[in-house]
Formats: structure tokens, C-alpha cells, sequence
């Protein structure tokens, strides 16, 4: 199988060092795939656990957050010639049993971006969240904030691009660009586990909510996908 025929995984860490080295070797034992790690600047010993489990590590040299990393991660899949990438967290969230699920819509040609969903795993603050991104963009998602995605290269290249460069989440404001460029997005369901150390950085205080609120519903209005409808359904 070529480089080109095999989809890579990408994983963004910060001090994963718990759980990273089991999700990396799930990975690569279930779907014989790389598997990239992009260590965003961990104090712990992410970036030697993720290696001895058999990970490529980009280790970043300041803190970009979980989408800076994940752009990382594209726009070396991009170099190095794959045409597909699989996203999923370090935390133990998401099942690699499921990346078949989630590749099985850009193989047949049905999407060029699948979303693992589970909304059931949405905390009061998240489905509130959710519900009024929804309102004010015109998404159709049910998980909006879900990590667990495959891209195929022409999303690869869109996300690989200086327009999604200024982001700080990889949800709303990825969902609008990808929308924006005529790229078609649909949600798998998954199963999830719960994290198995720490909390959401997004979700864990209704103080974070409102930031990341306010952040986003800015991102909405003035730059990303504004005046732009969904392309029709075929």
C-alpha cells in the first residue's frame, strides 16, 4: 500500500502522559497506519510515551492549542503525499475501532469530512453552546465540538490554509470555512468513552463557556462563512 493509499492518524497533546502511548498503539495495531503525535508543549512525558508506543512526534516549540496542532499535524500529512487524515484526541475519548466507521463516507465519495458524533456525551453548558451555534450559523451538526473527524486532501488543503491559521477551536469556525469552499461534512455516530484524566479546557466552567462564546460568535459574524449558504443537497 502507498503513502497516498493510507490514511494517517493525527493526535494533539498536552500532557497526555497517562493515556497517549495506549491510543497510539490501538491505532497502529488496529489499522496499520502512522500515527503522528503533535506534543503542544507538554511538562510531561508525552512526547517519549507517544514515541515508545511508535509515534511520529512533532514537537511544537510554543503553545499553539488543540486546532494549532491539528494544522500541524495537516500540513505535514500534506507534505509527506497522504490524501486522507484521521483526527481523534489523546485523552481516550475516541475509539479507533470506530475510524472504519468514520472513513467509510469519503471512500464512497459521499463527504469530504466525517464527524465522529456522539451529542448523548454533552454536558448542559455544551448542549447549550451547541444550540446557539446552530442558531447563528445555520450548521445542521448535532456534535458540533466533536475532535474525532476525517478529512480527505481537498479539506486537508483548505484546513493546511493561512485562512484557518487565526483559530483557536477546531469546531465552529473549521465548520464554516469547510461550508464556505463547497466542502461537504456529515456526522458518523460513535460511540465515546469518558476522558480518562482531567476535564474539558472548553466546558469546564461556565466562565470558559461564555469566553469561548464570545470568542466564536465574533469569529461567526465578522470573518468566517458569513453570507454564504450551505450548498444544496444533491
Amino acid at each position: 500500500m502507498t503513502t497516498a493509499d493510507r490514511p494517517i492518524a493525527l493526535i494533539p497533546a498536552h500532557n497526555e502522559a497517562a493515556t497517549v502511548g495506549e491510543i497510539v498503539a490501538q491505532v497502529r495495531k488496529q489499522w496499520q497506519c502512522p500515527v503522528v503525535v503533535i506534543d503542544d508543549c507538554s511538562a510531561d512525558a508525552t512526547a517519549q510515551v507517544a514515541q515508545n508506543a511508535g509515534a511520529i512526534v512533532l514537537p511544537l516549540t510554543i503553545q499553539l492549542g488543540a486546532w494549532g496542532a491539528i494544522q500541524t499535524g495537516l500540513r505535514y500529512a500534506l507534505r509527506q503525499g497522504y490524501r486522507t487524515a484521521i483526527t481523534l484526541d489523546a485523552d481516550g475519548q475516541h475509539e479507533p475501532a470506530s475510524i472504519g466507521a468514520l472513513l467509510e463516507p469519503l471512500v464512497r465519495g459521499q463527504a469530504d469530512v466525517s464527524i465522529g458524533a456522539f451529542p448523548e456525551r454533552a454536558s448542559r453548558a455544551r448542549r447549550f453552546a451547541w444550540s446557539y451555534f446552530r442558531w447563528l450559523t445555520g450548521l445542521k451538526l448535532e456534535d458540533i465540538t466533536s475532535g474525532f473527524r476525517a478529512y480527505n486532501q481537498p479539506a486537508m488543503r483548505v484546513l493546511a490554509s493561512s485562512e484557518a491559521s487565526l483559530l483557536d477551536y477546531q469546531d465552529v469556525g473549521v465548520l464554516l470555512i469547510l461550508r464556505r469552499q463547497g466542502l461537504r461534512t456529515v456526522e458518523v455516530p460513535v460511540p465515546m468513552q469518558a476522558r480518562a484524566n482531567g476535564a474539558s479546557r472548553v466546558f469546564r466552567s461556565w466562565l470558559i463557556v461564555g469566553k469561548y462564546m464570545l470568542q466564536t460568535s465574533l469569529l461567526c459574524i465578522a470573518r468566517v462563512g458569513s453570507n454564504h449558504s450551505p450548498p444544496a443537497d444533491d
